[in-house]
């Protein structure tokens, strides 16, 4: 009986230090404003040349414990990719070109995602699926929250393309490119602003 009504007191002693232990301010799910938030990248050609652009978001948001990023999910519409280093008619040939089946063929795979797995020290763990291809990705965040309740997360990060059999141009699988071969890796970065 003294054992139950010990093991009774240790349960009820755990009870109220959970119930009574501090939530902090900035935990919850944060949903993206899609408004503010943006995606911007960069592709480089072997001559150095290169050009950028933008691509939106059509959902998402974050799940912070202790003003850390714990977990998260974002679609990515590729029907959105546009480039912003060109005007008129040159313009409209790229963004047609990274749209068709060369590239991103966005008419079979309108969308793209990214789905947070875990955290190491400041880097994240995601996956990312492109085409219908996942393969995991690591890249820095910087999480800012302000005193209304809203989060400004910031990251730069770099794929290689042809790991989601994005090879056009690439000299990893063709050869005699010469300076037509675009480099594999493109670079993102990416700016999103929340409020749970």
């Amino acid at each position: 009986m003294k054992k139950h009504i010990t093991v009774l007191s240790s349960i009820m002693a755990f009870m109220v230090l959970v119930a009574f232990t501090p939530v902090s301010d900035s935990d919850g799910f944060y949903k993206i404003d899609l408004t503010n938030s943006g995606v911007k990248w960069v592709a480089t050609k072997i001559t150095d040349k290169t050009h950028e652009g933008t691509v939106n978001l059509s959902e998402g948001g974050l799940q912070l414990t202790e003003g850390v990023i714990t977990g998260g999910k974002f679609t990515i519409d590729m029907t959105s990719i546009a480039v912003t280093d060109l005007t008129g008619g040159m313009k409209g040939k790229l963004e047609g070109h990274l749209k068709n089946e060369d590239f991103f063929n966005v008419d079979k795979f309108k969308t793209a995602n990214i789905t947070i797995v875990g955290v190491d020290g400041d880097n994240v763990k995601a996956n990312l699926t492109i085409k219908g291809i996942t393969n995991e990705v690591s890249f820095p965040v910087k999480v800012v929250l302000d005193d209304n309740g809203g989060m400004t997360a910031t990251a730069d990060m770099e794929i290689d393309r042809t790991k989601f059999d994005v090879r056009y141009g690439s000299d990893s699988f063709f050869d005699n490119l010469g300076d037509k071969a675009i480099d594999d890796v493109i670079k993102f970065s990416v700016s999103l602003k929340g409020t749970k």
